[in-house]
C-alpha cells in the first residue's frame, strides 16, 4: 500500500523554484539588515570618536595628576627626613 501522504501545495512552482524564492527572500532581508547596521554605525561613529577623544584627554589629565602626586609624595618624604635630622641634631 503506497499512499502519498504529502500534501499538495497551492503553489504551482517547482520545489527548486520555491527554495530559490526563499533564498532570494532571505537574501533581501539580510541586505536590508546590513543596510540598517551600516546606517546605525554611521550614526554612532561620531559619538564614539568624541568619547574616545575625551577618554584620551582624561587619560592625559590622570597622568598629570599622578606626576603631581608623586612629586608631593617625594616632597613629604624629604620633609620627614629633614625633620628627623633637625630633631636629632
Amino acid at each position: 500500500m503506497s499512499e502519498n501522504t504529502t500534501q499538495e501545495t497551492p503553489d504551482a512552482r517547482s520545489f527548486e523554484e520555491r527554495v530559490f524564492s526563499r533564498f532570494d527572500s532571505l537574501d533581501a532581508r539580510l541586505n536590508a539588515l546590513e543596510e540598517k547596521v551600516d546606517v546605525r554605525l554611521h550614526e554612532t561613529r561620531p559619538i564614539w570618536e568624541a568619547i574616545l577623544s575625551r577618554l584620551d584627554n582624561i587619560d592625559g589629565e590622570i597622568k598629570a595628576v599622578n606626576r603631581r602626586v608623586r612629586v608631593l609624595h617625594d616632597d613629604i618624604l624629604r620633609a620627614r627626613e629633614i625633620r628627623k635630622t633637625c630633631a636629632s641634631a
